[in-house]
């Protein structure tokens, strides 16, 4: 293989920095974790398909979701635990393997929030105007959210993507554990302005669009638990929208480190972690947070348990 070919062809991964000692516990973590990850989240899918009393716009939109976390996990951690196995000078991967998973990684943390975006109108609605929800979330506004959240998702990053694929390349090196597009676009000699410019207004107004419909959304739960006597109520009301809270805020600056620290190399292997914890953390919480605090899905997996119990 000559220089040429290499140099535009195929690229290195710089990958995770793990110990040889560390190589097999890393494994086996992962392994776990992504294992629990896809089970947890088709289980979901399955429950709410098959259950027509879960054919609700919450479980439809839920669905998305889960969609997503699947997807993201999928394109990420199979391949990091081959490299995590395989030597560090044999981590190869083609330029057009690269950009596939670059794009499908950045459509993974886009519909994360458009999706999130989407659930919280639902809530924004039952809260706000509960005698009109039925009429307001129908099935068509449903299709129609969701239709809208990944069409934002799949054209913006695929402009973000396509500004990055289009520049010549001089290195040959990924500098991260997985392809992305700071990864891609610093492969290149070329001036990266317009790549910096609309990756920054990107993430910002998607950022702040995913934040104000968060707090919109919750600053009008906090009203109604404010106004509302039942105690039980607002508790319930309380310790949900608390986990929820959590699980964004983790995604959300888990999410913002990674971005921000393309800027310092020096912090490589915090960026990598900060990362890892954004594609593995909430895919793996939103199942038992969005799912099993569901009255509905927790009496059904609870009824499906006990029946299987009962068979034996």
């Amino acid at each position: 293989m000559d220089n040429q070919t290499f140099q535009y062809s195929i690229l290195l991964v710089e990958g995770l920095q793990v110990t040889s000692q560390s190589t097999l516990p890393t494994f086996i973590l992962l392994l776990m974790v992504y294992a629990f990850i896809m089970v947890s989240n088709i289980g979901m899918i399955i429950q709410i398909s098959a259950d027509k009393d879960l054919h609700q716009p919450m479980y439809v939109l839920f669905c998305n979701l889960t969609l997503n976390d699947i997807l993201g996990t999928t394109v990420i951690l199979p391949r990091l635990l081959r490299n995590i196995l395989t030597d560090p000078s044999e981590r190869y991967i083609t330029f057009v393997e690269c950009a596939i998973q670059a794009y499908f990684s950045h459509l993974n943390g886009t519909a994360s929030h458009t999706v999130i975006m989407s659930m919280a109108f639902d809530r924004y609605v039952a809260i706000c105007n509960p005698l009109r929800y039925p009429a307001i979330m129908t099935s068509n506004m449903v299709v129609k959210l969701s239709a809208a959240a990944w069409g934002v998702a799949v054209v913006l990053v695929g402009i973000l993507i396509g500004l990055s694929v289009r520049l010549s390349h001089c290195r040959s090196v990924i500098q991260n554990y997985i392809c992305d597009n700071a990864s891609l676009f610093k492969l290149s000699c070329e001036n990266i302005m317009v790549n910096n410019v609309y990756g920054l207004t990107f993430t910002c107004i998607l950022f702040a669009s995913s934040i104000g419909s968060i707090v919109l959304t919750y600053l009008k739960i906090a009203m109604v638990c404010f106004k509302s006597k039942d105690k039980a109520t607002n508790t319930k009301a309380i310790k949900t929208c608390s986990t929820h809270l959590t699980v964004y805020i983790i995604m959300l600056i888990s999410g913002s480190t990674a971005i921000f620290l393309h800027r310092f190399p020096l912090y490589a292997e915090t960026r990598k972690l900060a990362d890892i914890i954004f594609h593995v953390i909430p895919p793996g919480l939103n199942p038992i947070i969005y799912g099993m605090q569901s009255k509905e899905i927790r009496q059904k997996i609870f009824k499906l348990f006990r029946n299987k119990v009962n068979a034996k």
